[in-house]
């Protein structure tokens, strides 16, 4: 059976002047040999987005037909979590937004605009919904290439300063239309998306393994504070042998332990820090993170139990409870009833190595275990007074802080060297896909058929033209429940049959038998095909 011959946009001979003039005068400035530049209008067949099912959220149903939405756009790839269904009569009244595998996928509102993925073969047949659109390419562009290309610095620089200021974020389809896209030969396309998969793939298991380091120095942190609690640190200091340190009640071991004040206290706009437990929740006190104020006063009337000095430790005993932190600094502060305040006998403990104690995994242990309530555990004081704490001798405590402060120096150099190279690969994905842009990435083959001579090839055997300039935002794009909208022409019914050209001057000069015919009344008709 033959298929019926595909209609065509009229061309127009400035159209059509261009496409012949890029062809004789070679390259573009800037680009490759063999490459152009050309609107995404031009090189497409689809550019739409959908819309949500009246009722929203509750309107989805637990199986059917998928329906993609902006969360499941991803730069890493296509991803399942949160994924939503229709049923088919929801499907049906958004059949012109059926995704076909391997579309373009492009978030076009909100925070994650200029999200970019490929549809995979398993979406073959989903919808999409208001926030993404999709961006189905002709033969010339190769999807996965202009994916890349969507991904790069320079489209996301772009798409992010053309909507920075806006009250709502948003794409439209005149934008997308818009884009202009470096266009390498066909074969030299793929040989990129190929050479670009290969290497991102590197890249993202690289960074994968990478971000496993901070997990990795984690453990060591808590290994080193398990074996400085046992006595397994000091164990070559002590001349061999298991430690036989007595366990001590908290209690015994320090001159108070107390709360911060149950009462609310008075707010100023300036004046005295008043913490709270986000403050230490890295295990390390942070003044700049109190976003509240007491008067002096306030202060002043405090038991001298409550007010910290250098030297005590905070201790977190209700919601993220079991957090040490060590006073550190002489700056005046209070703290919410939240968080307990341990001064330590220095005569007994030190105050680090009572620190190091609390942070270790058997003490913490010992808290949870304590704990009462779920949605929001609490360490009574009484458990905290109640907690068993090795004691070894006041040198021996010395020795332990020194190792431990030694080990976690290390740790801290690791952590260093962890975010450099962290840095390092988030550099080469944008590098690698500029320098894909620039034609830098792959060899190039003088025997490829240069782009601009594709194009002509492939609108002629369409008997195709340049699409004409569009406009409006994708959300109320062609196919969404309304019909095509008219294009000018001959009334049904009416035919023109327009002569195959066998070459450009022809061409022109069929396009300037049609300017004439237009000028006299007669109406435009397509210059390769049937008139719509």
């Amino acid at each position: 059976m033959t298929k019926p011959k595909r209609k065509a946009l009229p061309v127009t001979i400035e159209q059509k002047m261009e496409l012949d003039l890029r062809i004789e005068g070679g390259n573009e400035e800037g680009l490759p040999e063999g490459w152009i530049s050309e609107r995404l209008a031009q090189l497409t067949t689809k550019i739409g987005s959908g819309s949500t099912p009246k009722g929203g959220s509750e309107a989805y149903k637990p199986q059917g037909v998928p329906l993609i939405r902006s969360m499941n756009i991803r730069f890493e790839g296509f991803k399942n979590d949160g994924l939503a269904y229709l049923d088919d009569a929801q499907a049906e009244k958004l059949s012109s937004v059926e995704v076909r595998s391997n579309d373009v996928l492009l978030n076009i509102t909100g925070a994650s605009i200029g999200r970019v993925t490929t549809a995979p073969e398993k979406m073959h047949g989903a919808r999409v919904n208001q926030h993404v659109a999709i961006v189905r390419t002709s033969e010339c562009l190769n999807p996965s290439y202009l994916n890349r290309f969507l991904a790069s610095p320079s489209m996301q620089n772009l798409i992010t300063e053309s909507e920075a200021g806006a009250t709502r974020q948003a794409l439209t389809k005149e934008k997308i239309e818009g884009f202009q896209i470096p266009l390498p030969p066909l074969p030299e396309q793929l040989r990129i998306a190929d050479k670009l998969d290969t290497l991102l793939s590197r890249v993202d298991a690289g960074r994968e393994r990478l971000e496993r380091v901070p997990k990795l120095i984690k453990r060591f942190r808590q290994s080193v504070l398990s074996a400085a609690v046992s006595g397994e640190l000091t164990r070559e200091w002590r001349g061999g042998g298991d430690a036989e340190w007595e366990a001590t009640l908290l209690n015994s071991l320090a001159h108070s332990i107390t709360d911060g004040d149950h009462q609310a206290p008075p707010q100023a706009t300036s004046g005295i820090p008043f913490i709270t437990i986000s403050a230490i929740n890295d295990a390390t006190l942070r003044l700049e993170k109190s976003t509240r104020f007491v008067p002096p006063s306030y202060l002043a009337a405090l038991k001298a139990t409550r007010v910290a000095k250098l030297g005590d430790i905070l201790f977190s005993v209700t919601g993220s409870i079991c957090i040490p932190a060590i006073v550190n600094t002489d700056q005046p502060f209070v703290f919410q009833r939240h968080i307990a305040i341990i001064k330590p006998n220095f005569s007994k403990i030190s105050g680090k190595c009572l620190y190091y104690f609390l942070a270790s995994p058997e003490i913490r242990k010992q808290g949870e275990e304590m704990a009462t309530g779920t949605a929001q555990p609490t360490v009574s004081l009484s458990s905290l007074k109640a907690f068993e704490i090795p004691l070894p001798s006041l040198p021996e405590q010395a020795e332990i802080v020194r190792r431990v402060e030694a080990l976690f120096a290390f740790a801290d150099r690791l952590e260093a060297r962890y975010a450099s190279a962290l840095q390092s690969f988030n550099r080469l994905t944008p590098a690698l896909l500029d320098k894909a842009f620039r034609g830098e990435l792959v060899p190039q083959d003088p025997n490829d058929e240069p782009a601009s001579v594709l194009l002509e090839r492939i609108w002629a055997q369409r008997g195709a033209s340049p699409k004409a300039k569009g406009g409006g935002k994708v959300a109320k794009a062609v196919g969404e429940g309304r019909t095509e909208p008219k294009r000018r022409g001959r009334p049904p019914g009416i035919s023109t049959a327009i002569p195959e050209t066998s070459s450009v001057e022809e061409a022109i000069r069929t396009l300037e038998t049609q300017k004439l015919e237009r000028a006299q009344g007669t109406r435009q008709v397509s210059l390769f095909g049937t008139e719509d």
